[in-house]
C-alpha cells in the first residue's frame, strides 16, 4: 500500500506488543554486541595480569611492576561489574518483559486459545523461550568469568592460568546457538530481511 501524497509504500501498524518484541530483538543485538566487545577488553587485561604474573615469578618484582598488576586486576574486576549492571540484568529485564508479554496475551485470549503470531511465524512464547535461553547462557558466562577474576588474582601455576585465559577468550557457556537464536529473532521480528 503506497501513501499517495509521497509515493512511499507504508509500513504496517505493529500492537504495542509486537513494537516490545521487537524493540526487544534490537536491545538483544545490542547487548551481545556490548558483551563481545566487554569480553575483548576484559581478556586483554586478564592476559596482561597473566602476563606480568608470568614474568614477576622469572625475575624479582618491583613495586612499580606490583602496582601496575594491582591496577590491572583492579580494572578486570570492573570490567566483570560493567558486565553484570550494564548487560546482564538488562538482559534479564528483556526476559522478564517478554514473559509480561505472553502473560498479558494469555490473559486476553484464555491459557486455551492460539492466538495468530505477532510477525511471520513465531509465537509469543517462542520468543520468550529464546529471550530466556539467552539470557541463562549470558548468567552462566558471567558466573565464569568472576570465578576467572578471582583464581587468576591467586593462582601461580602458569598452565592453569593459559587455561583460564582460553575459557575467557572461547565463552564455553555461550553455544553457537547463541548467534543463530539472535539471528532468528531478528529475522522473524523484521529487523533482517531474508
Amino acid at each position: 500500500m503506497a501513501d499517495p501524497a509521497d509515493g512511499t509504500p507504508r509500513r504496517p501498524v505493529l500492537s504495542v506488543s509486537a513494537r516490545k518484541i521487537k524493540d526487544n530483538a534490537a536491545d538483544w543485538h545490542n547487548l551481545m554486541m556490548k558483551w563481545e566487545r566487554l569480553n575483548d577488553d576484559g581478556f586483554t587485561t586478564a592476559n596482561k595480569i597473566v602476563n606480568m604474573k608470568i614474568s614477576e615469578q622469572k625475575c624479582l618484582k618491583s613495586a612499580e611492576d606490583y602496582s601496575d598488576l594491582m591496577f590491572l586486576r583492579h580494572s578486570l574486576v570492573l570490567c566483570i561489574h560493567c558486565f553484570q549492571t550494564k548487560i546482564q540484568l538488562k538482559m534479564e529485564k528483556l526476559s522478564s518483559t517478554t514473559k509480561g508479554i505472553c502473560d498479558l496475551e494469555k490473559f486476553h485470549h484464555g491459557a486455551g486459545s492460539c492466538t495468530a503470531p505477532l510477525f511471520h511465524t513465531w509465537p509469543t512464547a517462542y520468543f520468550y523461550e529464546v529471550s530466556l535461553k539467552l539470557s541463562e547462557m549470558y548468567k552462566k558466562e558471567l558466573q565464569l568469568k568472576q570465578t576467572i577474576v578471582q583464581e587468576i588474582a591467586h593462582s601461580a601455576n602458569q598452565d592453569l592460568m593459559m587455561v583460564y585465559l582460553s575459557s575467557w577468550l572461547y565463552q564455553p557457556y555461550l553455544d553457537n546457538s547463541s548467534k543463530l537464536l539472535l539471528e532468528a529473532m531478528l529475522l522473524e521480528t523484521g529487523h533482517r530481511q531474508c
